[in-house]
């Protein structure tokens, strides 16, 4: 008999991806002084889950149909960072003015469902503090 390897818990995979963030070189982080909160804006993690019952082909055609490229980020929102998860999707950051929340939200509804299953995680930029921990650590 065959035993399958169980999937690994969504907060381990969002911990996973935290960790690689943090290791990531500095010109693939997000810019400092902008902290999400600090200056009148949030950040927002949006985790992209591919339909995998469609190809890469149908995706694209999807999101083409719907304009969800010329629709998103609206106008006033940051995209911060962009990256693939293979075997998951895309996870995308943007940095918003919170009043802009909701033609995010509008975006992702008009276009990217159908393509991707969506999860949204408002998220804040604690590499300053790291830093400074860091520091302080003897």
């Amino acid at each position: 008999m065959r035993h399958l390897r169980p999937l690994p818990h969504a907060s381990t995979v969002l911990a996973l991806l935290l960790a690689s963030t943090l290791a990531l070189p500095g010109h693939a982080q997000a810019p400092a002084g902008k902290g999400g909160g600090t200056d009148g804006t949030m950040l927002l993690t949006i985790f992209m889950k591919h339909d995998q019952g469609k190809t890469l082909e149908e995706i694209n055609a999807h999101l083409d149909r719907t304009g969800f490229r010329k629709s998103f980020p609206p106008p006033g929102v940051e995209v911060v960072s962009w990256y693939v998860m293979m075997g998951v999707g895309q996870v995308v950051t943007v940095r918003l003015p919170p009043e802009k929340l909701r033609e995010v939200n509008l975006a992702f509804e008009k276009g990217a469902w159908g393509a991707f299953r969506t999860e949204f995680y408002p998220t804040y930029d604690y590499r300053a503090i790291w830093e400074k921990s860091r520091a302080a650590t003897p």
